[in-house]
């Protein structure tokens, strides 16, 4: 990892999904989430779907940060309909990319078919799609079980978790890492609050990281001494 200390240091930049999931998030933190997602050049912004239309409009005439809307969050239990429509709705609306929490009960109960229907009907919406997977939680025959439905389903991305769980690893990353076999990349999100961190997670594989701490990460990665860097 490199930091351009003359501009927007974009290596790290282009691998941040910044997330504004707060509930209680209004306008004014939205405007701020748009403009440093424009400021920094992050790969991407990440909002709930009812956020979308309002975050689509503030980044107007700027395609280069993928406007990513979250769908069943953060606890995939929605009626398989409810969170087509969804998905469906933020497509129209202006969304690049697709954060979808699956039927994680019916996973934990061995019921691959729920999961896989529900994803297979939003991958064809024609967006990118990264499976929630709550990787953290999951026991293990329920986590291989849910990175082969989410693969059989077409989905672009496999993604830790919701953040409401526990916090994305390089351990974590690793196993998604192996499971997918290159057939996903992983997204790693939950608790990536520094520096030291978030490289670890691009080191054991993680090809985006979702973070709520975008500004301050770019903060660390300008202020950091070079040897941390490589």
């Amino acid at each position: 990892m490199s930091a351009n200390r003359e501009g927007a240091d974009p290596d790290l930049a282009q691998l941040l999904d910044h997330a504004l999931l707060d509930p209680l998030a209004g306008a004014e933190q939205l405007r701020v989430a748009c403009d440093a997602a424009r400021h920094f050049g992050f790969a991407g912004l990440c909002v709930h779907s009812r956020r979308v239309p309002w975050v689509r409009e503030r980044l107007s005439g700027d395609r280069r940060i993928m406007l990513v809307a979250v769908v069943g969050f953060p606890s995939g239990a929605v009626p398989e309909a409810v969170k087509h429509h969804e998905a469906a709705w933020c497509v129209d609306q202006g969304a690049d990319e697709l954060d979808v929490v699956p039927d994680l009960a019916a996973l934990m109960d061995h019921d691959g078919e729920t999961a896989h229907r529900e994803l297979a009907s939003i991958v064809e919406l024609g967006v990118p799609v990264k499976a929630i997977l709550e990787a953290g939680r999951l026991e293990p025959d329920a986590l291989e079980l849910a990175v082969e439905v989410a693969l059989d389903a077409g989905v672009h991305w496999l993604k830790t978790g919701s953040g409401y769980g526990p916090p994305a690893s390089p351990e974590l990353v690793r196993r998604l890492v192996a499971l997918a076999r290159g057939r996903a990349a992983v997204k790693a999100s939950g608790g990536i609050r520094d520096l030291e961190g978030a490289l670890a997670l691009v080191q054991a594989g993680a090809r985006r990281l979702g973070t709520s701490h975008g500004p301050a990460l770019m903060a660390a990665l300008r202020a950091a001494p070079a040897e941390q860097l490589r």
